[in-house]
């Protein structure tokens, strides 16, 4: 199960000491204020437990609060996870996690790094201490949950996977060699002692990622992906592979490099798509699922950029390019980091987490490749931060060190203040501070303008021929999910007839649907009596290793949409056919932002030709093709894009 924070109301009992963060003096010349993050900090004596251990065992140990929530008089208050006893003083989940201590260590590790603070360095030494006592000698594996009083609750409710939460692989384990990899890196030369038990703790948790299955693939609806990533998932072994290639770099064993290898080998492979074609150059982050992309943890850019650096490899780097190049930009000008691409916009929460995990993955990419262009959708990407966000509002306080749990689409901003979103707040926040150049651009923090994907749901056209509405009993298949949470049904012979928004420009039309091994059906789509292409729902190889038969996907058909035309007409033909939606994606999509008398226009293009477009002048325009590299710099008021590029507008 992947670990995941509470976006929108956790419904947590407000149970614990109502103790609070304040503002601290950073200096104000820096973002990056650990005043929040230094209130979650804790420290306990744990009671003696089987097979744990760690160094200087005899003094109390780091640990973190994994929530905050804040009171009537806009203090805070740290909680657990789960319902709360008062009788027993436990949570059904517990008080302080080791996923959320590992990603803490990072941020004092850097922050120390960063700015030689004294306390930043003491910080992340208990943190590390109180994360390898996590950690189980016997497998190498680590518990997940431990409640106030330093017990361990290894198999908490609602039951996260694997159960016990030391029984195997899991994404806390790979955020724990992403911590001690760094930790081991930051210390060796600082306290050679702590360094050496933080080697020996690291060996034995890669020792525990278990790659026997190196180099075996699996089948997923037709696709062979790599059957040796942690958990499934490009995502989990991503924040391994940070921690693998910061001990490589500091010196790492051969085995250490191996692991490194093995696992950015898997992460490549996930690399999928085109800027024509769904995930549109993604590196998708669960193998079991072509369906399937979300913003938090989605640090695999950033992981092959580091890898093909310290490994000297470049065909690491070339799918996080394209994931920079291709993705990210139609990701941002199609909604942002949402927390679910399933793969409609159906969780279009945005968190911390996945903000950040592009930030990091843009500027890792331009670190590897020297191509400034990155830099600037990175800039674009972190003005989330200052209230470009679908709330209007700033989402880190710089004055407290807090950020927001979550905005939702609506502009619903969850004010909790949780471990997870401080966390990686912070993280972009020393970025931005370690770049001034991103964050001039980042401080321009208001939405202007967004021009990108329309999705149009198929329960929602005019039916005939015996197509009907179908509201499954769930709308998770196992892999994706229904947008909108319903479907249609299309018998042969029968029609849905779209009425989509007008454009002043040709649109892909991609048809999301239901593509079973098998089916006989085809769909035929056609706009004012001229034909746009077909769907063969057939067209998908067996199931293999995939939760569900068939996938949920988009299709993008042969022609374009051409501007001005509203209607769309699907005709299914030769068996029943499953439409979930349409997506439309203009040739040219389009983000704004601006503020401090600027705006900066983000242009993506999905024509197959170079496309000039007017914009707002005059302007410092910057085209780059679809690998990142700078083709032409410009000023002027007409916009040069690219097929498959993007272009940054500056006025």
């Amino acid at each position: 199960m992947k670990r995941r924070s509470v976006l929108l109301g956790s419904g947590l009992a407000l149970t614990a000491p109502l103790l609070s963060s304040t503002p601290s003096s950073a200096s104000s010349t820096r973002l990056t204020n650990t005043a929040h993050l230094d209130f979650l900090r804790d420290s306990v004596a744990p009671p003696a437990q089987a097979s744990h251990t760690t160094y200087r065992p005899a003094s109390p140990i780091g640990v973190l609060w994994t929530y905050a929530e804040p009171n009537a008089d806009g203090a805070y208050r740290r909680i657990g996870g789960g319902p709360y006893d008062a009788a027993t003083d436990t949570y059904g989940q517990g008080a302080f996690n080791s996923d959320d201590i590992a990603r803490a260590a990072v941020v004092y590790i850097r922050h120390w790094k960063q700015t030689g603070s004294a306390s930043s360095r003491a910080a992340a030494y208990e943190l590390l201490r109180g994360l390898t006592y996590f950690q189980t000698l016997s497998s190498g594996y680590f518990v997940l949950w431990m409640q106030p009083d330093g017990t361990f609750n290894a198999s908490p409710e609602p039951v996260e996977l694997p159960d016990p939460s030391d029984s195997g692989p899991s994404y806390w384990l790979a955020r724990a060699i992403w911590a001690l990899g760094e930790g081991y890196a930051a210390f060796r030369s600082a306290d050679r002692a702590f360094a050496a038990f933080l080697e020996e703790r690291l060996d034995l948790a890669i020792g525990a990622l278990d790659l026997s299955r190196y180099g075996q693939w699996q089948i997923i609806d037709g696709e062979r992906v790599p059957a040796w990533l942690v958990v499934d998932g490009a995502d989990a072994s991503a924040e391994a592979a940070l921690g693998l290639a910061a001990y490589v770099s500091a010196g790492g064993p051969s085995s250490a490099r191996r692991v490194l290898r093995q696992l950015s080998e898997g992460i490549a492979a996930m690399s999928d798509g085109s800027f024509r074609r769904w995930p549109f150059g993604a590196v998708l982050p669960w193998a079991l699922s072509r369906s399937d992309w979300h913003a938090w943890a989605s640090q695999m850019p950033a992981a092959l950029a580091r890898a093909g650096q310290v490994l000297g490899d470049d065909s690491f780097v070339r799918p996080a390019v394209t994931d920079a190049a291709v993705f990210t930009p139609w990701l941002l000008t199609s909604g942002g980091p949402d927390n679910g691409r399933l793969p409609a916009r159906i969780d279009r929460n945005q968190i911390a987490y996945g903000v950040d995990s592009r930030i990091q993955s843009l500027l890792a990419v331009a670190s590897s490749t020297g191509r400034a262009g990155f830099r600037q959708v990175a800039g674009i990407v972190a003005a989330w931060y200052f209230g470009a966000n679908a709330a209007g509002v700033p989402a880190y306080d710089p004055a407290t060190g807090r950020t927001v749990d979550g905005i939702a689409a609506d502009g619903t901003v969850n004010r909790n203040a949780g471990a997870e979103s401080t966390i990686h707040g912070l993280l972009s926040m020393l970025a931005l501070d370690a770049h001034p150049d991103v964050l001039d651009l980042a401080r321009q923090g208001r939405i202007v303008a967004r021009v990108g994907s329309t999705t149009v749901e198929a329960e929602s056209t005019v039916l005939a021929g015996g197509a009907a509405v179908v509201t499954p009993p769930s709308p998770w298949t196992g892999e994706s999910q229904y947008s909108g949470d319903k479907y249609v049904r299309m018998p042969a012979g029968a029609t849905a007839r779209f009425t989509v928004p007008p454009a002043t420009q040709p649109q892909l039309v991609l048809p999301v649907v239901n593509l079973q091994p098998g089916s006989a059906a085809v769909t035929r789509w056609t706009s004012s009596g001229r034909s746009l292409g077909s769907v063969r729902h057939g067209q998908i190889g067996p199931q293999g290793n995939s939760p569900a038969p068939g996938a949920l996907l988009p299709i993008t058909l042969t022609g374009e949409l051409p501007p001005g035309r509203t209607d769309l007409v699907a005709t299914a033909t030769g068996g029943e056919a499953v439409v979930d939606a349409v997506i439309l994606e203009p040739l040219v999509s389009r983000y704004v932002i601006g503020g401090r008398g600027h705006t900066t226009t983000l242009l993506r293009s999905a024509a197959r030709t170079p496309q000039t477009v007017p914009v707002d002048g005059p302007a410092t325009i910057e085209t780059y093709d679809a690998a990142g590299v700078r083709r032409s710099r410009a000023s002027g008021s007409r916009a040069l894009v690219l097929p498959g590029g993007f272009t940054v507008v500056r006025a």
